[in-house]
């Protein structure tokens, strides 16, 4: 990828007015310019609708009738990305506040890796005041090769087999062959299932000269008494396992082992394990019992034809 390749960079918000606005300046300062950015406004009742209204034409909004989640609001704007005409996408929350030369060293990282073009490269997360944000950092992958390792160390990256949404430049032409994040997953575990479809059979990359600022309210990981929000985790992982090809089946078992070990430390801490065992409960419940509706009919419910070129 060339450094004059295009770039749409898709934000997804709700009720973050001056956040969002703070990520629209950031994306405006970067020293390698993105060609346009969506904005999926997940029905936010803040004034955000009014502020977007009033952007310029560097930015396209796309409004949902409804909170669609961090899933569905990703589908629409990958979606709407694509439509404009890109060759990658890059994702990110509204809490995201990437660095000038974020976007550049994302980049320069797909461009320079010898084994060709990476389906996903991922920026280095930190916190405001500089550490490392756990909840967004990326685990070496335990499946990558010598040759992988060797490759990506060459230009100071490391390999990874997933990433998170919080800031991620994913290829446009491996996200057209493995189609759009399952919208119905609405929060938790859609970036990891994703990135993992994305990754597979390919290579993705963590790359460190890429920083971005997540400012979450606290600092500290997704597991750490995530009170109702615990059913989403089970549901989507209970999907992933029995659904998604996103994973072969010994990843599957490696992931789930982990995941199996993280719920139990999860339940073990929280100060309020009622909530977290009924969540559990009910998770594995719908996660077995249904599955995800189409992205097509959640995307349609959501904004109709509104999210789609003209």
């Amino acid at each position: 990828m060339t450094p004059d390749a295009s770039v749409v960079a898709v934000v997804v918000t709700w009720n973050r007015h001056d956040l969002l606005l703070e990520v629209l300046s950031a994306l405006r300062s970067q020293t390698l310019p993105v060609s346009r950015v969506v904005v999926v406004d997940n029905a936010s009742t803040d004034g955000t609708a009014e502020t977007l209204r009033a952007q310029g034409e560097d930015v396209v909004t796309v409004t949902a009738r409804t909170n669609t989640g961090g899933a569905g609001g990703f589908a629409i704007g990958i979606r709407r990305a694509l439509e404009l005409g890109c060759d990658a996408v890059w994702l990110m929350d509204d809490d995201t506040v990437p660095e000038p030369e974020a976007l550049a060293a994302l980049v320069r990282a797909r461009g320079e890796f010898p084994l060709g073009t990476p389906a996903v490269v991922a920026s280095r997360v930190v916190w405001t005041d500089g550490r490392d944000h756990p909840m967004n950092t990326p685990r070496p992958s335990p499946f990558a090769s010598a040759q992988e390792r060797e490759a990506a160390a060459s230009i100071g990256c490391v390999p990874v087999r997933s990433a998170s949404f919080v800031s991620i430049l994913c290829d446009a032409a491996a996200v057209r062959e493995r189609g759009l994040p399952v919208a119905d997953y609405f929060l938790w575990n859609d970036d990891f299932e994703y990135s993992t479809r994305l990754i597979r059979g390919g290579h993705g990359l963590a790359c460190p000269g890429s920083v971005v600022v997540h400012k979450t309210r606290t600092f500290g990981s997704t597991d750490a008494d995530p009170g109702p929000r615990f059913y989403y985790e089970v549901r989507n992982k209970v999907w992933m396992w029995t659904r998604s090809r996103s994973l072969t089946p010994v990843e599957k078992v490696v992931y789930g082992g982990s995941s199996l070990r993280r719920w139990v430390r999860t339940v073990a801490r929280s100060g309020d394990r009622g909530t977290l065992v009924r969540g559990l409960a009910r998770g594995v419940r719908d996660g077995v019992l249904r599955g995800p509706r189409r992205t097509e009919d959640v995307l349609s419910e959501a904004v109709g034809e509104q999210g789609r070129a003209v």
